[in-house]
């Protein structure tokens, strides 16, 4: 199964030039899954050739704007596009006025069908299930409801006939949260996780105030889950020197890439 992460942003809330906010594409086997959407979405779609109309599902951690302020636009122009499958979106609660809002003024020309799926679980909940994989959401500890999304390849048993130890792929996101006890073990064993590594551990108590995390405690968040790799990004405006923050990372846990935006990466 050919599984990969696209990080189409990895700024957090202030804009930066070369960076733009919230946005990766889970790629499986041909399936498209976005996992949130900042502003500048769509062309970062274009960017790195995704298609508008094959997006499977939307999964959004929270309505804070550097996650969400995208979404208008690419539902506009998967409309222009001609799009007429439906479209599974899933984020917290609050999330339904925001699409509701959009489909009263905007939405009445879409030729496809918007499927909201309110989140509420307070654990690891699966919530999505496709031929290929298999969709779980988990709490995170932010300033509002904030949700992680786990993805696990569904093991068959063609899977199983030619390797009785096969696990299958998985990747977990995790999105805007500080360090809590639990998130190790929603994650545990996952191939690739991505955490937001917002500050350096200088800035500790900027993190805790704002309900984010330190690259070490996403670091430390990896180790304890037993993670294959991890990737950080939604990088604060005061960080200059993203090298010292992966520097940071590695000293906790070595395998760790800082992603750019527009970066591919295969599990």
């Amino acid at each position: 199964m050919i599984f990969s992460v696209t990080t189409m942003g990895t700024a957090s809330a202030m804009p930066i030039s070369d960076r733009n906010p919230s946005a990766q594409m889970l790629t499986a086997n041909g399936r498209l899954f976005l996992i949130d959407c900042g502003e500048g979405t769509q062309q970062q779609m274009r960017r790195c050739h995704f298609s508008f109309v094959k997006v499977e599902a939307i999964f959004i951690s929270h309505i804070h704007g550097d996650h969400l302020f995208g979404l208008f636009g690419l539902l506009n122009s998967m409309a222009m596009y001609g799009r007429s499958a439906a479209l599974d979106i899933y984020g917290p609660q609050a999330l339904g006025g925001v699409l509701n809002f959009y489909r009263s003024y905007f939405g009445n020309d879409d030729l496809f069908e918007l499927r909201f799926h309110a989140l509420k679980s307070d654990g690891l909940e699966l919530i999505h299930n496709s031929k290929h994989l298999t969709v779980s959401a988990f709490p995170l500890n932010h300033k509002i409801d904030c949700y992680g999304f786990r993805f696990d390849e569904t093991v068959t048993e063609r899977h199983r006939q030619e390797n009785p130890d096969y696990r299958g792929k998985s990747y977990a996101y995790c999105s805007d949260t500080a360090p809590f006890p639990e998130l190790s073990g929603y994650v545990k064993g996952v191939s690739c996780m991505y955490h937001e590594a917002t500050y350096m551990s200088d800035m500790a108590d900027k993190a805790a105030a704002r309900f984010h995390s330190t690259g070490a405690q996403a670091a430390a968040c990896a180790r304890e889950a037993g993670a294959g790799k991890l990737i950080i990004g939604h990088y604060s405006s005061r960080i200059n020197d993203i090298g010292a923050l992966l520097a940071e990372c590695r000293e906790v846990f070595p395998d760790t890439v800082a992603a750019s935006d527009c970066d591919v990466f295969e599990f």
